[in-house]
């Protein structure tokens, strides 16, 4: 399963927006600079982003975006659901009765599908935005490069 350009960045742009939980709006151009997003293509996600009540905006000049909930109550899994649609890795997982396949019925890959569905489920699912800023903290903590000579 790839995820697509546009859901990678969604992504980075709702870590950006739990760095700075509780701190009041960021500006979408910090946003964009900060996790190397065209503006033009983030304006697009977030405004999409926004009718969901995972993000609100702010007008003004001290405006910006900023979560409307908790980063520790938002999961990865969340976030592509609503850009991608569902985590199934093929379609007869996620419409069983549809016409997408003539072995629906006698499929011996069902549930190979299934557990690895189950499985990619389990890993973004399991992965809130609060879990990604302590991870990145502790990155960019075990980053710092001393040049002494």
């Amino acid at each position: 399963m790839n995820l697509s350009q546009k859901c990678q960045y969604a992504i980075r742009a709702i870590l950006e927006l739990a760095k700075h939980y509780g701190q009041g709006p960021v500006a979408i151009s910090q946003i964009a600079a900060n996790q190397a997003i065209p503006q033009r293509f983030l304006e697009n996600i977030l405004n999409e982003l926004r009718p969901t009540g995972l993000i609100q905006s702010r007008r003004g000049i001290q405006g910006g975006y900023l979560l409307a909930r908790d980063p520790a109550a938002i999961s990865v899994g969340e976030i592509i659901r609503l850009v991608e649609g569902p985590l199934d890795p093929v379609k007869c997982i996620g419409d069983r009765n549809g016409p997408c396949c003539p072995l629906k019925d006698n499929c011996s890959l069902f549930h190979l599908w299934t557990r690895a569905k189950e499985a990619i489920e389990d890993v973004y699912d399991n992965a809130s935005f609060r879990d990604l800023v302590e991870e990145e903290s502790k990155v960019d903590r075990s980053t710092v490069l001393d040049y002494c000579i």
